[in-house]
């Protein structure tokens, strides 16, 4: 009952098709010319070929709103301007503040979601390009597993194919111990340039690679217990970034491309048997339906290559075959960039067509953009070369350092470096989940760590004045009194507290991480204004404890908004 735009609407709601005689959807939202607004009336009035204004007043006639509007106005051609009365936000905020969840109810309906997110390769070193994958999939999930559903996490590694042949050749040539000792101190990118170079100026090392690829893809078992190696120490150095994000893959969640390679066989003599298969120069192909080149000739997925081998194509296949009908998942989400679009919508509908994905599963890719340099060009080195994803991360941390150092200089320096971890991780993260996850953007620490607008240093620093204001106060109250809202102000930002969880669910839907992120900037804004204009301690007992209630009703907001997003909140910065 505290989500407010919700109740609005099914007021609305029963207003609409007592005159309509038919259920009709309000179409409530925030507006600018009152708190809510409701335009229904205009696309029914065209429908039923009536006058909005006077079927705007009709529906407002009918509609229960006396208890939660001081105002009801029919504006323009027939909008409903709804602005909520101070006590039944009061009233609301009473039910909220009791609540551990903020009114965000599990769903009523949970499903078995499984995402595929962060996808780095094996023996290589994680790059700016993995930071989006990772970050947009992290807070999906954590949304998602709020919301109650059951999330089963994957991390589809590429640890398989031809470069492994290249990279276990080199290993033997160095031998096992140097490998190991190159490998241990996290030089991944060192080790896999020195096998490429070989792997192209040196014929023999290059056969000698391809030979070795058949020995492990037939389960030799030296060529297995290196290709192990290679890949182990991979998760190690993997485990250490995600430590550094904060993200909450783990050893467990790994499902690299070797995990399918003895379904393969399965998977052809399937689609094969369901007659979706064709033979296209030797390779065995599907044509999903709806897919064409430049020149408009069917486009192909290639299952099997002509040589017998199995590609990603067969990979991707099995384990949308295995996630559906093995584990049983009714959403699937792919965290991938968006050029990847076309191949996931083939595979998407070579699932249908196999009877793989059916109602009620459903298969969607969350799509992402770039990350950019200042050039608006993709990031990358001076040298030209891809940025390593930890040192972006260290070098984030370093300057949220000196933007802690410079806030409060008393912390002392075991909690100022846990800050600056926060604030700068948090920084990285916000400015990229505050964008529309379909567009590009600009890495800029310096906006990043920017202390003013819509950054995660914005926020941290309102969640942490806060509880400056209750280590002032002395304990919180262990039943919360009831709030009063008179000032503009507060009633401000009471309406940002009781649209949390409409918002949430909104998200959990659609995963625009950007509209939360939005939200919790809207949500610190509105307190720092009321924060400015409603002196707290010192104003008389009952206004006191009243918004020590909006006070530690923000605080709870903004960190459960942030965690959904992978941040976390110091009480201090």
């Amino acid at each position: 009952m505290a989500d407010l735009e919700a109740l609005l609407g099914r007021r609305l709601a029963a207003g609409f098709e007592a005159v309509a005689g038919e259920p009709v959807d309000p179409l409530v939202r925030r507006s600018q010319r009152a708190d809510f607004q409701s335009d229904a009336a205009l696309g029914l009035a065209r429908r039923l070929g009536r006058n909005p204004r006077e079927l705007a007043e009709q529906v407002v006639q009918r509609a229960e709103l006396a208890d939660l509007c001081s105002r009801v106005e029919i504006s323009g051609p027939g909008f409903i301007n709804l602005t909520v009365a101070g006590n039944a936000l009061a009233r609301l905020l009473d039910r909220l503040a009791p609540d551990p969840r903020l009114g965000v109810a599990r769903s009523p309906a949970p499903q078995t979601v499984v995402v595929d997110y962060s996808a780095p390769n094996a023996a290589k070193e994680m790059h700016v390009g993995h930071l989006r994958s990772t970050i947009i999939g992290d807070a999906v999930v954590r949304v998602l597993e709020w919301l109650g559903h059951t999330v089963l996490r994957r991390n589809h590694v590429g640890e398989w194919g031809t470069p492994f042949g290249m990279l276990i050749e080199h290993l033997l040539d160095i031998g096992e111990a140097e490998a190991a000792h190159e490998l241990s101190v996290g030089d991944l990118t060192g080790f896999y340039q020195a096998a490429r170079v070989k792997f192209d100026s040196d014929p023999d090392f290059k056969e000698r690679a391809r030979r070795r690829v058949v020995l492990l893809q037939s389960g030799d078992p030296i060529s297995r217990r290196l290709w192990s190696m290679l890949v182990g120490e991979s998760k190690k150095y993997f485990a250490d970034v995600y430590a550094r994000l904060d993200v909450r893959l783990t050893d467990a969640d790994y499902a690299g491309e070797s995990s399918y390679q003895d379904q393969l066989d399965a998977v052809l003599a399937e689609l094969d048997a369901l007659g979706l298969v064709r033979i296209s120069d030797g390779a065995s192909c599907v044509y999903p339906a709806g897919f064409s080149n430049r020149e408009g000739e069917p486009l192909p997925l290639i299952v099997r290559k002509r040589d017998g081998g199995y590609g990603y194509a067969a990979t991707d296949l099995a384990t949308i075959r295995h996630r559906l009908t093995d584990l049983g998942a009714t959403r699937l989400l792919y965290v991938v960039g968006l050029p990847q679009r076309t191949h996931l919508e083939m595979i998407y509908e070579t699932a249908r067509e196999a009877g793989w994905l059916v109602p009620p599963a459903r298969a969607e890719h969350v799509g992402h953009g770039s990350v950019l340099g200042s050039d608006g060009k993709l990031l990358r080195t001076r040298a030209g070369t891809s940025v390593k994803l930890v040192d972006l991360l260290a070098e984030a941390v370093v300057r949220a350092r000196a933007v802690v150092a410079g806030k409060n200089p008393d912390l002392d320096p075991a909690e100022q470096a846990a800050v600056a971890n926060a604030v700068g991780i948090g920084a990285v993260k916000y400015a990229d989940l505050s964008t529309d996850r379909l567009k590009d953007y600009v890495f800029d620490l310096d906006r990043m760590l920017a202390l003013d607008g819509s950054t995660a240093p914005y926020l941290l620093y309102a969640h942490a004045r806060i509880q400056a204001i209750f280590r002032r106060a002395g304990a919180k109250p262990t039943t919360p009194p009831p709030v009063t809202i008179a000032e503009s102000a507060e009633r401000a930002l009471a309406l940002e507290l009781v649209g949390f969880a409409e918002l949430v669910r909104g998200v959990g839907d659609t995963l625009e991480l950007h509209r939360l992120a939005g939200y919790l900037y809207g949500l610190a804004s509105a307190f720092m204004t009321f924060y400015e204009q409603c002196p707290v301690l010192t104003a008389p007992a009952e206004i006191r404890a009243s918004r020590l209630v909006l006070c530690e009703l923000t605080a709870r907001t903004l960190r459960v908004g942030l965690g959904l997003l992978g941040i976390s909140t110091p009480d201090r910065m």
